[in-house]
C-alpha cells in the first residue's frame, strides 16, 4: 500500500501541478535523472563509510548525473548551493536540520499530507526513500552544471 501512495504522489507532481512555471519545472524534470540514480542504491551504503555520509552520498550521484557537486561532507554546504527554490520539486536537492547535525538528499515526490518524499544517504546506515517532515526543511536547491 505504500509503494502505491508513493507511485501516486511521484504521478501528481510530476504531471506539473507545482505552479513554480516552466523554466523550474523544466529543471525538475532534467533533474529527475538525479532521483533515478539516488534510487540505484536503495538499502545500500556505496561510500564505504560508516557514518556521516549523506552529503558524500549526494555529491556521489551528482557527480554521477554529470552535475558539479559541494566537494564537501557537510549536509550543510548544500544550502548554497545550486540554484536555491521556495518548495519541493521532484530533482530538488532538500537540506534539513537533525539533532546533532544535519541532513541531505534529493526529492522524490510528495506524500499526501505535503511533506516531500526524500532519496538520502545515510538514513539508517543506508539509502532509503521515505516522507520528511517538511518543517525540518530548511533549503531546497535545484542542482547546477
Amino acid at each position: 500500500m505504500r509503494a502505491r501512495g508513493l507511485a501516486g504522489a511521484k504521478a501528481s507532481l510530476a504531471s506539473g501541478t507545482s505552479g513554480e512555471g516552466t523554466a523550474a519545472m523544466s529543471a525538475g524534470f532534467g533533474s529527475s535523472n538525479v532521483v533515478a540514480e539516488a534510487r540505484r542504491y536503495l538499502g545500500g551504503n556505496p561510500t564505504g563509510r560508516g557514518s556521516l555520509w549523506c552529503a558524500r552520498f549526494m555529491n556521489m550521484v551528482l557527480q554521477h548525473t554529470g552535475y558539479r557537486g559541494t566537494g564537501s561532507d557537510m549536509a550543510r554546504s548544500f544550502a548554497s548551493y545550486g540554484h536555491r527554490i521556495s518548495g519541493p520539486q521532484v530533482g530538488a536537492i532538500a537540506v534539513m536540520g537533525r539533532r546533532g547535525g544535519g541532513h541531505v538528499g534529493v526529492v522524490s515526490g510528495i506524500d499526501g499530507q505535503g511533506n516531500p518524499i526524500v532519496v538520502s544517504g545515510n538514513n539508517g546506515n543506508r539509502v532509503r526513500e521515505a516522507p520528511v517532515s517538511r518543517g525540518r526543511i530548511y533549503a531546497y536547491v535545484m542542482p547546477t552544471s
